[in-house]
């Protein structure tokens, strides 16, 4: 019986995975929809989710320590920069460039943890520098320079993000972002007040992104985490930096340069040899 359990669960938790990523690569084409400003569509979104966070997870959401606090900190750098990226380039560059977090992880990780630096962390760097100067060639064509420098500094915080919550315990990690949420919701309060009542349509769409894109974006993932081989989840994440753009394509018909595909192409090929290399040896 339990044989019969274990494949289930571990094919339950793959799908969870892949679920989160596909939601999680919805959040460009919404973001490009709505008329509002990054700030309004942060504070909407952060304390939707936010809500939801607590009502799940109630008395979780209150294990903070000093790392949570800077897990949160990073959080919510992250979401304003990434949500800002998106309203100033186009949603290719803006994922495809946070997704260099990695590179500032294996720069940081030998000092942080004392661990060396791999000849395939090599190779993943370098891969990754190439891929973030092809966004910044010819240009800058599909998208504009500041966005494209604001998609780039949500990568810095990404790292972070990850670094601190790697350093922290895992019975923190809930609080971290919930909290993260509840910081970007009031530094987004004053744009919310000044901007207008959403439309139905707008309403939906932005509890589409608070309680769908961030909160069951992220339920989802944390239930397939917990049945999958981390190799696996990181693999399967994979999916959003590679639908974002489709999905903001077909719904928002915005093409993003040759150069984004092929930089966001050779920045996701390397993320993901260097998980199945590294995932192999451990």
């Amino acid at each position: 019986m339990l044989q019969q359990t274990q494949p289930q669960e571990h094919l339950k938790g793959i799908m969870a995975v892949v679920a989160a990523s596909v939601v999680w690569s919805t959040g460009g084409l919404f973001i490009k929809l709505l008329p509002f400003n990054a700030m309004t569509i942060l504070f909407y979104r952060s304390l939707l989710a936010a809500i939801l966070f607590g009502v799940v997870y109630r008395r979780e959401v209150l294990e903070v320590n000093r790392l949570s606090w800077a897990a949160s900190g990073f959080y919510a750098l992250l979401l304003i920069s990434f949500v800002s990226a998106v309203k100033l380039t186009t949603a290719a560059n803006a994922i495809f460039l946070q997704y260099t977090a990695p590179v500032y992880v294996l720069l940081l990780e030998p000092k942080l943890f004392g661990l060396k630096l791999q000849r395939i962390n090599i190779f993943t760097i370098i891969a990754c520098i190439v891929g973030m100067g092809l966004f910044f060639s010819d240009n800058l064509q599909g998208g504009g320079a500041w966005g494209n420098v604001i998609a780039l500094a949500s990568g810095v915080f990404l790292a972070g993000l990850l670094l601190t919550q790697r350093l922290n315990d895992r019975r923190h990690y809930i609080a971290a972002i919930f909290w993260g949420n509840i910081l970007v919701a009031l530094v987004g309060l004053p744009w919310f007040v000044a901007a207008p009542v959403p439309t139905p349509p707008q309403a939906l769409m932005l509890s589409f992104l608070g309680f769908v894109q961030i909160g069951v974006g992220y339920l989802l993932f944390t239930y397939g985490l917990k049945r999958t081989l981390a190799i696996e989840s990181a693999l399967i994440a994979m999916i959003e930096p590679i639908l974002t753009p489709v999905w903001v394509w077909l719904g928002y018909n915005e093409q993003p340069s040759a150069w984004a595909i092929l930089g966001g192409g050779i920045i996701v090929v390397a993320l993901s040899i260097r998980t199945i290399v590294t995932g192999r040896k451990t």
